[in-house]
C-alpha cells in the first residue's frame, strides 16, 4: 500500500500568479486521478484555510465523505492566518471539530517566527493535551528553529504522534538557522517524533532542480537518525506541480535519496498507515 501523507485540496487555487483553471486545478478530483495512476491508495488531506479557501475544513470533509477509504482529512484547527490563532479556546475548538468529524488528525501552522510560547502557555496545553486524549495526530509545519519547542511538546506528552513537514524544513530555506540539523536531529530521542519526506520544492533555494541532488543526503542523515518507520512520503500536491510531477514525487524517495529497498518500502505507505491505523 502506498499512502501519501501530505497533500492538499481546495475547492481555489489559493496562490499566486494567477492560474486559467482557478476552480479546477485543486479539486479533489484532479489528485484522485493522480493517485489512480500512480498506484498511491490513500491520501492525507491537510486542510489549510488559505487564499479565498475559508471553508477549507468542510471541502477536505465532503470530498473524504464523497470518496470513502481514499482520504482521511486533517483539519486546519487555529492556524495562523486564521482569526483564532494563539487565542483562548483552542482546545474545544478541536474538540468539537474531533468529535462531529471522527478526525484521526489536525494541523497547524504557526508563523515562522514563532518560538512556541503559545503551545507552552496553559491554553496551548489544554490544546495539545486534548490532542492527546482524543490519540490525534497532530501535523505541524515547523522550521528547525521551533524543533525545541517540538521536543518539548514530544516529552511534556508522549502519546501525542507528531508530524513534521518538509524533512522540518531543513535545507536552503533555513540555512541561516544556526545548528540547523542539530535542532532537527535533537528529537530523533522521542519516539512520537517523525519527519515528512516532501516538499523538496519548498524548501530548495530557487536554483535547485528536480531531483534535488542537494537535498537528498538530508534525507539520509534523517533515515539514520529518525529509521525508516518515522519517515512519511507525502507528495505536497497540487503545491508540488510547480516544481516536479505527482510521479516525480514518489520517484524522489524510490529512485534519488539512496534509501535502502526495505526502508523505502515503508516510507511509500506503511509507516503512515500504521499511525492511521492507531486511531
Amino acid at each position: 500500500m502506498i499512502v501519501d501523507a501530505h497533500c492538499h485540496v481546495w475547492e481555489r487555487w489559493p496562490y499566486q500568479p494567477p492560474v486559467p483553471d482557478t476552480e479546477t486545478r485543486a479539486r479533489a478530483e484532479q489528485l484522485l486521478f493522480e493517485m489512480d495512476q500512480n498506484g498511491v491508495s490513500k491520501a492525507v488531506l491537510i486542510a489549510a484555510a488559505i487564499g479565498d479557501n475559508p471553508d477549507s475544513n468542510g471541502y477536505v470533509a465532503r470530498v473524504a465523505a464523497a470518496h470513502p477509504g481514499r482520504f482521511v482529512p486533517f483539519f486546519d484547527i487555529d492556524s495562523r492566518w486564521t482569526k483564532q490563532y494563539r487565542t483562548a479556546g483552542a482546545a474545544d475548538r478541536l474538540a468539537a471539530a474531533a468529535e462531529k468529524h471522527a478526525l484521526k488528525g489536525f494541523t497547524y501552522y504557526p508563523t515562522e517566527d514563532d518560538d512556541g510560547a503559545w503551545l507552552a502557555s496553559a491554553e496551548g496545553r489544554r490544546f495539545l493535551g486534548e490532542a492527546q486524549a482524543r490519540k490525534l495526530i497532530a501535523s505541524f509545519s515547523v522550521m528547525p528553529a521551533h524543533m525545541p519547542a517540538i521536543a518539548a511538546i514530544a516529552e511534556a506528552f508522549p502519546k501525542l504522534d507528531i508530524l513534521c513537514h518538509h524533512l522540518a524544513h531543513l535545507g536552503p530555506r533555513s540555512a541561516a538557522t544556526r545548528n540547523a540539523m542539530e535542532l532537527v536531529l535533537a528529537t530523533a530521542q522521542f519516539p512520537n517524533v517523525h519527519i515528512k519526506i516532501s516538499g523538496f520544492g519548498n524548501v530548495a533555494s530557487p536554483d535547485m532542480d528536480y531531483p534535488y541532488p542537494g537535498l537528498t543526503g538530508i534525507v539520509r542523515v534523517l533515515h539514520e537518525h529518525f529509521g525508516a518507520w518515522r519517515l512519511l512520503w507525502g507528495s505536497d500536491w497540487p503545491v508540488s506541480r510547480r516544481h516536479m510531477t505527482y510521479k516525480q514525487t514518489l520517484d524522489m524517495v524510490r529512485r534519488h535519496c539512496g534509501l535502502p529497498d526495505t526502508s523505502i518500502d515503508i516510507i511509500l505507505g506503511p509507516a503512515m498507515e500504521r499511525l492511521l491505523q492507531a486511531r
